[in-house]
C-alpha cells in the first residue's frame, strides 16, 4: 500500500516553489499516495487527475503579515485535524507560512513525519527591522529545530539556516530544484505571435514584488547605451502598477514590457538574446536554470543564494561581489541593488556577440545536473528515510 503524502504550499500560483511542486506531483503519484494543500484556491498549472487537492482556507497575498502570523494556530490546528482523519505518513511543505503551521500542527495531535523545503535565504527575506521580519526570523529560529528534516534547495541557503538561525547542520540536506528539462526544450519551440524580437532582446522572469527587484533592472536598461533593445517582463505581482508608472516616467513604453504571468515562458525565452534577473535574494532560483535550458546566456545578480552556485559552480559559494562584476563560467555576476553594473552588463551582451555565443554553447551543459531524472530521486530517498 502506498504511504499517504501531504504536500503543502500557499498557494499554485506561477512562481520557483510551484513550478518545483508541479514536477513533483507528477513524478511521485505512482510511489505515494498525494493531497496537495493549499491556503488560497489559485492554481496555474495543471495537476494530475488522481491528486487529491485541499484548501485550508482561501486567503488573499495582500493580507497584512501580522494577520497571516495570527492565523497560524488555526492553520495548524486545521492541519492537524486534515493529517488525523486522513491518516497520513508523511507531509512536505514549501514556502515560510506552510512550514510553520505544520510545525505547530505536532504540538496539536499531527504524528506525521514533517519535512520542510526551505526556498528562499530566510536572513535577506526577513533583514529589514520591520515587526513581521523579527517575528519571521524568531519562528524559523523556533520552529524549524522541531521538524524532523529542513531540505534547503542550495549550499548557501543550507550555510543561512546555519550561520543566522543555528539550525543544526545534521538537520539540514540540499536538494537543488528539479527541472523537466525536456518539456522545457519541447514548449520552447512553440510560436510567440503577441510581441515581437526583432530587436535585441532582454527578458526576465519572476513575481513583480520587492525582492525580484525589477525597479533596478528597468532603470538599469534604461541606461543600455545601444537603444535599440527591448526588455520584457514575465510575471504578475503587487508591484505591477508601480513598474508601470516606473516605465511611463522613464518614457520606456515603447521598449519595455509587463508580459504578465504565461505557463509557458520557454517560448519567450528561446527567442530572446538575454536573460537577466536582478533579485535581491533567492533560494535557487530555478528560473535561471529554464532560461539556461533555453539557450540563454544569462546575466545575474550575485544574491544569497542559488546564483553563484549555477553560475561560477567552482568558486567559494560564500563569495559575494561588492563593487565590481565577474565573468564567470556560465553567465556574468553583478553585485545586488548595483545598477551601474548591472547596465555594464548588459552593455557588455550586447556589444560582443562572441561573449554571447560562448555562453550559448555552455548554457546547455551546465543545466543536466539539474534535470528532474537526477533530481526526483534525491526526494524520494528522502521521503523513503522518512517512513
Amino acid at each position: 500500500m502506498k504511504k499517504k503524502l501531504s504536500i503543502v504550499i500557499y498557494s499554485m500560483v506561477g512562481g520557483g516553489a510551484e513550478r518545483v511542486v508541479s514536477v513533483l506531483l507528477e513524478e511521485l503519484r505512482e510511489k505515494y499516495d498525494i493531497t496537495l494543500v493549499m491556503m488560497r484556491k489559485k492554481i496555474d498549472y495543471e495537476i494530475p487527475k488522481e491528486i487529491k487537492v485541499v484548501f485550508l482556507e482561501d486567503s488573499h497575498p495582500s493580507e497584512h503579515g501580522i494577520f497571516k502570523l495570527m492565523k497560524l494556530p488555526l492553520l495548524a490546528w486545521k492541519y492537524a485535524k486534515f493529517c488525523q482523519k486522513n491518516k497520513i505518513d508523511l507531509s512536505m511543505s514549501f514556502t515560510t507560512r506552510p512550514a510553520y503551521f505544520s510545525i505547530i500542527s505536532r504540538w496539536l495531535g499531527n504524528k506525521c513525519r514533517i519535512i520542510i523545503n526551505e526556498s528562499t535565504t530566510p536572513s535577506m527575506m526577513y533583514k529589514s527591522n520591520a515587526l513581521v521580519s523579527k517575528i519571521n526570523k524568531f519562528l524559523i529560529r523556533t520552529l524549524y529545530p522541531h521538524s524532523d528534516l529542513i531540505i534547503a534547495n542550495s549550499e548557501g541557503g543550507k550555510l543561512d539556516l546555519i550561520h543566522n538561525f543555528a539550525i543544526d547542520v545534521a538537520q539540514i540536506q540540499v536538494i537543488y530544484n528539479p527541472c523537466d528539462l525536456e518539456t522545457i526544450r519541447a514548449k520552447s519551440k512553440q510560436v510567440v505571435d503577441s510581441v515581437a524580437f526583432d530587436v535585441y532582446t532582454f527578458i526576465s522572469a519572476g513575481r513583480l514584488d520587492a525582492g525580484k527587484n525589477h525597479t533596478m533592472l528597468i532603470n538599469a536598461f534604461a541606461r543600455v547605451n545601444n537603444k535599440d533593445t527591448q526588455l520584457f517582463i514575465l510575471g504578475e505581482g503587487i508591484l505591477k502598477d508601480e513598474l508601470k508608472k516606473l516605465i511611463h516616467d522613464l518614457s520606456l513604453e515603447k521598449r519595455v514590457f509587463l508580459l504578465g504571468f504565461d505557463a509557458n515562458p520557454y517560448k519567450y525565452f528561446s527567442k530572446a538574446d538575454t536573460f537577466v534577473f536582478a533579485s535581491n535574494y533567492e533560494g535557487f532560483p530555478v528560473v535561471l536554470i529554464e532560461a539556461l535550458t533555453c539557450g540563454l546566456p544569462m546575466i545575474s545578480t550575485d544574491c544569497k543564494s542559488g546564483p553563484r552556485e549555477l553560475l561560477s559552480p567552482k568558486s567559494d559559494v560564500e563569495k559575494h561581489l561588492q563593487n565590481e562584476l565577474e565573468r564567470a563560467e556560465f553567465g556574468i555576476l553583478t553585485p545586488v541593488g548595483n545598477t551601474a553594473l548591472l547596465t555594464k552588463a548588459m552593455d557588455m551582451m550586447v556589444e560582443d556577440k562572441n561573449l554571447q555565443d560562448e555562453y550559448r554553447q555552455k548554457s546547455e551543459n551546465r543545466v543536466e545536473s539539474f534535470s528532474q531524472e537526477t533530481i526526483v530521486p534525491l526526494f524520494t530517498d528522502i521521503l523513503r528515510s522518512q517512513e
